[in-house]
């Protein structure tokens, strides 16, 4: 979770690494959106557990955005940066979840869409720990916007895609504890309706 790959723009990011502290700009980072933003994040439990985490922010507050070819970010919509599920719970459908908690939290703020710029490259490099690969965007609704050999620009449409959003939101509730998330103009705390469940909190 220390990683800044998207916090600070290429050159900070790298001084940042070297200077040994990455985590105290991570935290910076973290503190400034929150305010200016509120949450930028879901974290996903299972059996009590983190079992992974997404994080968006409108794209202003993504200083990396600016650097990749397929920039920039529509206005109408959030930047999804990062989404991961933890090795030992891979492939029960949690990565699917996060997507939809994640829409499910940008529709209750009246954002229309969502936009990321996938990975198309070596899975096996540094960059695929960092940018969430194309295939798997695409295999949960998202589409190409901008075509790019390596990091295509994908959207998801969530006023237009009402069947998608139906499913979604049978999904989250069965699956999710409900989390009240801040508006775009007015910051409120999350809190979560039914601990029983597998439940995701905000970041």
């Amino acid at each position: 979770m220390s990683c800044v790959f998207w916090e600070l723009d290429p050159a900070l990011a790298a001084g940042s690494v070297a200077g040994g502290d990455p985590g105290l700009d991570k935290e910076s980072w973290l503190s400034s959106a929150l305010l200016e933003w509120g949450s930028v994040g879901q974290i996903v439990y299972a059996d009590g557990v983190p079992a992974g985490y997404i994080t968006y922010a409108p794209s202003y507050l993504v200083p990396r955005a600016a650097a990749f070819p397929t920039a920039p970010i529509a206005a109408d919509a959030v930047m999804l940066m990062t989404a991961r599920v933890i090795p030992e719970y891979a492939g029960q459908g949690l990565g699917r979840v996060l997507i939809q908690v994640a829409a499910k939290d940008v529709m209750r703020r009246g954002i229309r869409a969502i936009e990321v710029f996938g990975y198309l490259g070596d899975q096996g490099s540094a960059k695929a720990a960092c940018v969430i690969p194309a295939r798997f965007l695409s295999a949960v609704g998202f589409k190409t916007v901008r075509e790019h050999r390596t990091y295509p620009r994908l959207r998801l449409d969530l006023r237009t895609a009402l069947t998608w959003r139906e499913d979604m939101e049978a999904a989250v509730e069965r699956l999710l504890a409900a989390v009240r998330s801040p508006s775009l103009s007015h910051g409120r705390r999350a809190s979560d309706a039914r601990p029983d469940a597998p439940k995701a909190s905000s970041a």
